[in-house]
C-alpha cells in the first residue's frame, strides 16, 4: 500500500475530515467565475471582510494580464540592449537632477533605512518613468487573474490575498489601476509586499502608494527589510547586490539598477 493511500486510509477510519480543496485554477477564462466563488471562502479564512468579498466577486478575467505574462523579455535580453531599451541614460540624467533638486528628501531616505538615492531612483526611473507611467489595467482583476491562472497560482495567490484585505483597509480600491501584474503605484509594489513593507512617507496618517513620499519610503523600507548593510556596496558581487535580487528576479534588471545607481549617485 502507498504511503499516500495508507494515509488516506487511517483519516478516514478516524473520521477525520480531509483537508479542504484549494480553489482549481485554469489556463482559460472559462473556470474563472467557479475559481471566484470557491476562492471567496479561502479569503473569508485568510481574513478578507466584506469589502474585500465584494471586490472579488466584481472582478474580471484579464486577458491583457495573461498575455503579458507570457511574453516577457527581460529574460532574453542581453545587458546592454536592456539598459538601451530601458532608457538608462535618461533614467540616469533625470535621477541626477531628482536628486540634487530633492536633496534633503532622499538624504531623509538614507539616514532612516540606509539605502542610497541612486538606488531608490534608479528604481524608480525603470518601474514607471518618475512616475510617468504607473500602469492602465485594474489591480484587483490583474492579480486574481494570476492567481487563477495555473502558472503561477500559488505565488500570486498570496498577493491576491493581500489585495483583497487592503481594499477592506481602504488603501486599495476595487478600481485601482497598475500595471499588469497588479503592481501599484510609482516603484510599482506587489499587494503583498505593499501589506508587509508599505509605509506612511508623508506622515498623513494613510498609506498611498501613488503618493511619492510613501512608494518612495516604502522602497527603501522593502530593500532595509530584506538585509540592506548600511554603508556597503550594491554593485555584483557585493553585500547589498543580494538585497537587489529580491527586487527583480530578472539578472539583467538587478545589474541595470546597481549600474544606474552608482551613476546617479556618482
Amino acid at each position: 500500500m502507498s504511503h499516500l493511500l495508507k494515509t488516506t486510509c487511517i483519516v478516514l477510519a478516524l473520521g477525520l475530515a480531509a483537508p479542504a480543496v484549494a480553489a482549481p485554477c485554469g489556463n482559460t477564462s472559462a473556470g474563472f467565475e467557479a475559481w471566484k466563488a470557491a476562492f471567496a471562502k479561502e479569503a473569508k479564512k485568510a481574513g478578507v471582510k466584506s469589502k474585500g468579498l465584494a471586490a472579488l466577486k466584481g472582478t474580471q478575467y484579464a486577458s491583457r494580464t495573461i498575455a503579458a505574462d507570457r511574453n516577457q523579455k527581460s529574460f532574453k535580453y542581453s545587458l546592454e540592449k536592456f539598459m538601451r531599451v530601458r532608457g538608462a541614460d535618461t533614467i540616469v540624467a533625470q535621477g541626477r537632477k531628482r536628486k540634487a533638486r530633492d536633496a534633503a528628501f532622499y538624504g531623509g531616505l538614507e539616514k532612516r533605512y540606509g539605502v542610497p538615492a541612486g538606488v531608490i531612483l534608479a528604481i524608480h526611473g525603470m518601474e514607471t518613468g518618475f512616475g510617468n507611467f504607473m500602469g492602465d489595467s485594474n489591480v484587483v482583476s490583474s492579480i486574481a487573474t494570476l492567481a487563477y491562472d495555473c502558472r503561477r497560482s500559488e505565488f500570486f495567490t498570496g498577493h491576491t490575498l493581500a489585495a483583497l484585505r487592503l481594499v477592506d483597509r481602504g488603501v486599495v480600491s476595487p478600481k485601482s489601476i497598475g500595471a499588469k501584474h497588479g503592481e501599484l503605484g510609482h516603484t510599482q509594489f506587489l499587494p503583498g509586499n505593499v501589506e508587509k513593507y508599505g509605509v506612511d512617507g508623508n506622515g498623513d496618517g494613510r498609506l498611498d502608494m501613488n503618493n511619492l513620499s510613501d512608494a518612495l519610503a516604502s522602497t527603501a523600507n522593502f530593500l532595509s527589510k530584506k538585509g540592506w548593510k548600511r554603508g556597503k556596496g550594491y554593485q555584483e558581487g557585493q553585500p547589498n547586490f543580494r538585497v537587489i535580487k529580491e527586487w527583480n528576479a530578472a539578472g539583467v534588471y538587478q545589474k541595470a539598477i546597481a549600474i544606474m545607481g552608482a551613476r546617479i549617485d556618482g
